[in-house]
């Protein structure tokens, strides 16, 4: 996968470079990452055209890590319809932009006992498209690719590593939320 280098290096070293202090600079980071997404949106296609057709299902590929601040930058690939549950960050912030294809964010606001969970917005992203979150434990989301028939694929920074979340599902009463602890798993890394 060395043909990855060139074009993950220049986004994992705008990730690295806005990705500084307690609550970086998100919406400056999203536009540089997007301008070199519409830039290179060709030749990134094809340079990550086999992740598209792996076709084992989602998949999380490790780009690079930094300590100090602690930082990771991440590739995943959504198989077609593919959803996610309803899921936190563990109160990191991040980043997720769209590489190929499209993806749809829901938002959701949680309470602090993590019982109530309420709708609170939508992002639809296509290639060079972001949508981001600050460092907060009431953030959750869920997102979906969008395509039918294709394998989409974003590029994930967070503030630290996302080793566990929670996810969550409906409890039997209205607007109770259960949450389940989750771990995150990667399929290989791909280097920068």
């Amino acid at each position: 996968m060395a043909k990855h280098m060139q074009h993950l290096k220049a986004l994992r070293d705008i990730a690295f470079d806005y990705g500084v202090g307690e609550h970086p600079d998100l919406a400056s980071m999203a536009r540089e990452l997007s301008r070199t997404v519409y830039q290179s949106k060709q030749a990134l296609a094809g340079d990550l055209a086999d992740l598209r057709t792996r076709n084992r299902g989602f998949e999380r590929w490790l780009v690079a890590q930094r300590n100090k601040p602690d930082i990771s930058v991440l590739v995943m690939a959504w198989p077609a319809n593919y959803a996610t549950p309803i899921h936190d960050h563990a109160g990191l912030w991040g980043l997720e932009l769209a590489l190929h294809g499209a993806l749809e964010v829901e938002s959701w606001d949680r309470d602090e006992n993590r019982k109530n969970l309420r709708l609170s917005g939508r992002d639809w992203l296509g290639p060079g498209d972001a949508t981001w979150f600050d460092a907060d434990n009431r953030h959750a989301h869920r997102c979906r690719n969008l395509s039918r028939h294709e394998t989409a694929l974003t590029l994930h920074v967070y503030g630290g590593d996302l080793a566990q979340y929670l996810t969550y599902q409906r409890a039997g009463e209205a607007g109770q939320w259960t949450a389940s602890p989750q771990r995150s798993a990667l399929a290989g890394r791909l280097y920068a």
